[in-house]
């Protein structure tokens, strides 16, 4: 059985070899995956082995959306489908669904009732991903649980093995979504998950063994081992989407929607839902910046650079409290500037101890806290430490996201699990952290000196699948409150501005510090007071995984071209900019001593833009 893309290039064959079904897919007649294991094994059955054919049946997707909170805010998506429908050794039936689009695909398991049986448990799934032998990866290992600060991980903070070969990829517990794999100058391809919802558990990329890498659920001992790995479903029942994005070149990988293209919205947003710019104190300031007087220089900082938001980060409950909390929101309001808090998600999943402690985890006290959220004029929340990718925590995110939307909250998620689809599936949904982001800049100086390295794989990988709340653009020359030794940042101004762009959030709140406003030069600020968060189009320019990046958006008729340089010299870059045919454009970028400057440039009539971009660099371009 075989089902191609819509353009023909891609196509997925299915077959059943001794008992075992198998996928495979070629990409203009090239093999991308060789004969790879499908299956689920249930409480009630295995589906991975001594499976016989029945039937299968094609046929069209076609869809077209809009999604102000991604990439792109138009999109059409178009696609054929291939379902098959297997037996098993106790004649009990299992489906498989296969869509393909041009450029990627997705499948999932389609689970009917059987008989008198309207539930299972599924306790492992042995879909596999077996890539040519010469393949390399682009790979983060997933933390070990109950490690870390508090015993929170995992959190998807583990940094990236770049460009290894995959008998290499030997990590005890596996590698998160998404993971990216480099053909050798045939392909590259892009592996996640969407559609995860309390209804399943999310899931992992193994070691590589046997030549494979296979879906493994979660380590039993996250949660402080509590909650089952598996998936408690009720029949008919499905299970998430496997997404496979292929393309010559990275331009498929950094503009795929296909983690939107096959969710849908699970509920309706309550009100009209914000998206934009925030300061906040505690990334550099950290836990002392907890009080009155510092959450009013902050406020005054996000109305000075015209921000929407202020985030005010842990321990405000307590140092703060909750009466003057009021005053606050009310001062913040006067100024234009409305207000998100911190919470902490525990609970029970780990030791994390910073309040407001015991909000979040358990319906009544959630609605109770929400209510009074919503009366003191509360915007949004951030919450942390999350236990993990058991059915039970994805149980916790969706509970707090619908409670939230009742009360008119958006939600960023953070010490938390990549975003599968819910920026199409959650309204009220504004972002994760998923990622090494930057609150290690403070605390680390390995971190500091892969800044850009790390700023050179997102684009292609985590931010490729869903929004990554980063906390970026950091103008301290030194990451701390004196702002005059200790955490020196390695990266330019530049870079800095060019991050606002590079990567996509819809909510971003930034690193800026009030002195800021007076120590980095003027046009470094009037570019940020008015840098969008939310994008009409997305496109791929130029880069290579953890070397540099070059990414355009678009925002209404303005175009932004965003550059960052991981390599050790002065890159010489020659663009094709389309976009900028003729015009001439404002330029920021470094000079060879690292000072940021701005300057006017000519694009040709063809497009065509020659630029230099220096080591732990970056440049924007625009014509806005």
């Amino acid at each position: 059985m075989s089902v191609s893309s819509p353009n023909g290039e891609l196509t997925l064959n299915v077959l059943v070899k001794s008992g075992k079904p198998m996928y495979s897919i070629t990409y203009k007649g090239g093999v991308i995956l060789e004969d790879s294991p499908l299956g689920l094994i249930t409480n009630e059955g295995d589906f991975s082995t001594n499976l016989n054919f029945v039937n299968s049946a094609t046929g069209k997707v076609e869809e077209t959306y809009n999604q102000t909170k991604i990439k792109q805010s138009q999109v059409s998506y178009k696609a054929n489908t291939l379902n098959c429908v297997f037996t098993n050794a106790k004649e009990r039936k299992i489906a498989v669904l296969f869509q393909v689009s041009n450029n990627n695909i997705a499948f999932r398991y389609e689970v009917p009732s059987w008989g008198d049986t309207k539930v299972c448990v599924v306790t492992e799934e042995t879909t596999g991903y077996k890539f040519p032998s010469t393949t390399t990866t682009f790979l983060s290992p997933m933390m070990r649980p109950m490690t870390g600060f508090a015993r929170t991980a995992p959190s998807y903070e583990s940094g990236y093995e770049a460009d290894t070969p995959m008998d290499k990829s030997t990590s005890s517990d596996g590698y998160v979504f998404p993971g990216l794999f480099h053909l050798g100058n045939k392909a590259w391809v892009l592996l996640s998950e969407t559609g995860v919802s309390s209804l399943y558990t999310a899931s992992h990329l193994s070691a590589y063994k046997d030549g494979v890498y296979t879906v493994e659920y979660p380590n039993p001992k996250q949660n402080n081992g509590f909650g089952s790995s598996g998936a408690q479903i009720s029949l008919p029942g499905v299970t998430p989407w496997r997404t496979i994005t292929v393309g010559e070149t990275l331009k498929p990988i950094v503009e795929t929607t296909i983690p939107f293209d096959v969710v849908q919205p699970l509920y309706k947003p309550s009100q009209e839902y914000k998206m934009g710019r925030g300061s906040w104190s505690w990334i550099v300031w950290q836990d002392n910046s907890m009080n009155y007087e510092d959450q009013i220089k902050y406020v005054d900082l996000a109305a000075a650079m015209k921000f929407e938001y202020i985030l005010i980060d842990a321990w405000w409950d307590e140092r703060i409290g909750y009466e003057e909390m009021k005053e606050l929101i009310k001062y913040a309001k006067s100024k234009n500037v409305e207000v998100f808090l911190w919470y902490n998600s525990n609970g029970s999943a780990n030791d994390a101890f910073m309040t407001p402690l015991n909000k979040m985890n358990t319906a009544i006290t959630r609605k109770n806290e929400m209510k009074w959220l919503k009366e003191a004029g509360v915007k949004g929340l951030k919450v942390d430490f999350f236990g993990g990718d058991k059915q039970e925590t994805m149980k916790l995110y969706e509970d707090i996201l619908s409670d939230a939307n009742d009360y008119g909250l958006m939600i960023i998620f953070h010490g938390a699990t990549l975003p599968r689809g819910w920026e199409k599936m959650y309204p009220n949904f504004v972002g994760s952290e998923a990622v090494l982001a930057s609150e290690m800049l403070i605390f680390s100086q390995d971190v500091r000196e892969k800044e850009a390295y790390f700023a050179a794989l997102h684009p292609f990988i985590r931010n490729a699948v869903g929004s990554m709340e980063f906390g970026g653009v950091l103008l301290n020359k030194f990451l701390n409150k004196g702002n005059v030794k200790g955490q020196e940042r390695l990266t330019t101004d530049a870079f800095q501005l060019a991050t606002s762009v590079l990567f996509q959030n819809p909510v971003q709140m930034f690193g800026l510090t009030p002195n800021n406003l007076v120590d980095v030069p003027a046009f470094e600020l009037d570019f940020l007071k008015t840098i969008p968060t939310t994008w009409d189009e997305t496109i791929f320019i130029d880069g290579y995984p953890g070397k540099y990046s070059v990414i355009a958006r678009k925002h209404g008729q303005k175009w932004y071209v965003a550059a960052t340089n991981a390599e050790k010299i002065a890159k010489e870059l020659k663009l094709k900019l389309p976009m900028f045919a003729g015009q001439t454009i404002k330029m920021y970028n470094d000079k060879a001593d690292k000072t940021t400057y701005t300057a006017s440039v000519k694009v040709s009539n063809n497009g065509e833009l020659s630029i230099t971009i220096q080591p732990n660099g970056g440049f924007v371009l625009t014509n806005n």
